[in-house]
């Protein structure tokens, strides 16, 4: 089964200096149909105006990826850490027992853009942590790079949920496939370009679910950038 999830209808939250697009419900939000995807919760698209940020506020029991598109993020958390993302930098965040953490947009003049991507854990209540690791453009280029994975094989972030995340940078004649193995739901999400995922033609923001297929096929790609996840029903 394939279902396509189209970039324009997705969620809408405009505050003046964020403008975010919610591929599942959030907030506001709310779509029974899109409420979630196996334990994939949430893919917030957004982008911060110089200056401003998200202020100190907590979370629990949640494992939250950020992946950085355009510009510098600011981070820093409860744990004690603080660091500034850029694009190809992923960074992991167990939310776990409950952490605080603020993100912002330190730069006077330039916005920032990056997906905030949110994970049901396998366990509640462990011990929270962080992480972040940079994956450069070449790493992705004609291939799926594994970036998050429940062991942090193959140099990935490591996430406390059976689920792993792949990124691509695909152009051309480039074509990956990855295959599924029993049980197992995938995800596309594009975030630039263009890209056929198992002939169905996709564009910047749209997204593609696959229930009871064998494999994901990516081809077709016009200066495509995509996530790949591949999770537990």
């Amino acid at each position: 089964m394939l279902e396509v999830r189209k970039s324009e209808e997705r969620g809408r939250a405009h505050h003046g200096w964020l403008k975010s697009s919610h591929s599942f419900s959030f907030a506001d939000y709310f779509d029974v149909k899109h409420s979630g995807f196996g334990p994939l919760l949430v893919i917030n698209e957004d982008h911060v105006a110089p200056g401003r940020g998200f202020g100190t506020h907590g979370h629990r029991d949640m494992e939250i990826i950020s992946y950085v598109l355009d510009g510098t993020l600011a981070h820093e958390d409860s744990m004690g850490n603080g660091s500034s993302l850029r694009y190809g930098d992923v960074q992991r965040m167990s939310a776990g027992t409950g952490v605080r953490h603020s993100e912002f947009n330190r730069s006077s003049d330039e916005p920032v853009h990056f997906l905030q991507i949110w994970i049901e854990p396998k366990f509640k209540g462990i011990r929270p942590s962080y992480e972040e690791k940079h994956f450069d453009a070449e790493s992705k280029k004609g291939r799926l790079r594994l970036i998050v994975s429940p062991d942090g094989r193959d140099g990935s972030v490591h996430i406390n949920q059976d689920a792993t995340v792949y990124a691509s940078i695909l152009n051309g004649t480039d074509e990956v496939q990855h295959s599924l193995a029993a049980e197992r739901i995938a995800y596309v999400h594009v975030i630039r370009g263009r890209v056929t995922a198992n002939g169905v033609p996709l564009k910047t923001g749209d997204a593609l679910k696959l229930v009871a297929e064998d494999a994901v096929s990516l081809k077709n790609a016009e200066a495509a950038e995509v996530l790949l996840f591949d999770l537990p029903q």
